[in-house]
C-alpha cells in the first residue's frame, strides 16, 4: 500500500496562492467604493450651486439683452456690462469707498446701538409681567409707526447732520429686535427653567446659562431683520441733507442723469446687504453652535 503521509505533509505549490486579508489585495476595491461615493457628493454639489446662481445669472443676462435688443431704452436702462465698467471706474477714482464708508458706519453705528439697547430691554419685558404691562400699550403705539414717516421729525428735532440719520436707523432696527427677544424670552420651556432653579441657579445664572441660550436663534431673527431695515432707512436717510453716502450717490446721480452711476450705487447697496446678512448668518452660527 502506498504511502501517502508525504502527500499531505508536502508543502503547498506556490504556483496557486491562498487570496489574502492583506491591506493591498482589499485596497483596490476600497478605493473604488470611495470615488464611487465622491461622484454624487460632487454632482449634488454641483447641483446646489447651479440652484443657487441660476436665477441671479438668467436675470444678469436678461438685464444685458434688454436695452441690446431694443426691449427697453438704454438710455434708462444701460446694458448690465457698462453699469459694471462704471461701477469699476467709481471704484479706481476712490469716489465709491468715501461714499460705502459713509454709509457703513451710519449703518453700522445705528446698528449697533439698537442691539445694545433692545436686547436688553427685551429681556426685561419678556421676563417681568409689570414691565410688560406698563410699556406695552407704547410700545404698541411706535412700533405701527413707520420709520419713514417720521424722517421730518427727526431732521426737525435733530437737524440734517449725523445724528438725525443715525437715530433714524436706531429706532427702524430697534422694534424687530425687541419684539423677537421679548417673544423669545416668553417662549423658553419652562421645564427648563424649573429644572435650573430647583438645581439652585440664582436669577444671574439662570439668565446667562439657560434664557439667553435659549432665545438666541429668535433674537438673531429679529437681528437679521433689523440688519435689512439698517440698509433701507440709511438710503433714505442719505437722500436728505446728505453731502456723502451711497444714498446720497443715487439720489445725485439721478438729478445729474448719470445713469450708469445710479445703477452702480444701487448694485454696492444691495452686495452691502447681502454681506451684512452673511455676516449675521455666521455669527448666529458661532454662537447657536450647542444646538447641533
Amino acid at each position: 500500500m502506498a504511502d501517502t503521509t508525504k502527500f499531505a505533509d508536502t508543502p503547498k505549490s506556490a504556483s496557486a496562492p491562498e487570496l489574502s486579508n492583506t491591506p493591498e489585495s482589499a485596497g483596490a476595491p476600497v478605493r473604488r467604493d470611495g470615488v464611487a461615493r465622491a461622484v454624487p457628493r460632487t454632482r449634488a454639489g454641483a447641483g446646489r450651486v447651479f440652484k443657487a446662481t441660476a436665477g441671479i445669472v438668467l436675470f444678469l443676462l436678461v438685464w444685458e439683452l434688454a436695452p441690446r435688443i431694443g426691449l427697453v431704452d438704454s438710455i434708462f436702462l444701460p446694458p448690465f456690462s457698462e453699469v459694471v465698467g462704471t461701477w469699476w471706474e467709481l471704484a479706481a477714482d476712490g469716489q465709491l469707498w468715501e461714499h460705502l464708508g459713509a454709509s457703513l458706519a451710519r449703518s453700522l453705528a445705528g446698528f449697533l446701538i439698537a442691539v445694545a439697547v433692545a436686547v436688553p430691554l427685551g429681556v426685561v419685558i419678556g421676563w417681568y409681567r409689570v414691565v410688560s404691562d406698563l410699556l406695552n400699550p407704547l410700545l404698541e403705539l411706535f412700533r405701527n409707526t413707520a420709520a419713514l414717516a417720521l424722517l421730518p421729525v427727526f431732521v426737525l428735532l435733530l437737524g440734517l447732520g449725523e445724528t438725525s440719520k443715525v437715530s433714524l436707523i436706531v429706532f427702524a432696527c430697534t422694534w424687530p429686535i425687541l419684539l423677537n427677544t421679548i417673544s423669545g424670552v416668553r417662549t423658553v420651556d419652562p421645564l427648563l427653567i424649573k429644572s435650573a432653579r430647583s438645581m439652585g441657579f440664582t436669577p444671574f445664572p439662570l439668565f446667562y446659562k439657560v434664557v439667553l441660550p435659549a432665545v438666541v436663534p429668535t433674537v438673531f431673527t429679529g437681528i437679521r431683520l433689523a440688519g435689512a431695515n439698517s440698509i433701507l432707512v440709511l438710503v433714505a436717510a442719505e437722500m436728505v441733507g446728505a453731502r456723502a453716502g451711497l444714498g446720497y450717490l443715487i439720489n445725485a446721480s439721478q438729478f445729474n442723469f448719470q445713469v450708469p452711476e445710479m445703477y452702480a450705487g444701487i448694485i454696492t447697496i444691495s452686495l452691502l446687504g447681502l454681506g451684512f446678512n452673511q455676516a449675521l448668518v455666521l455669527a448666529e452660527r458661532r454662537l447657536s453652535r450647542w444646538r447641533a
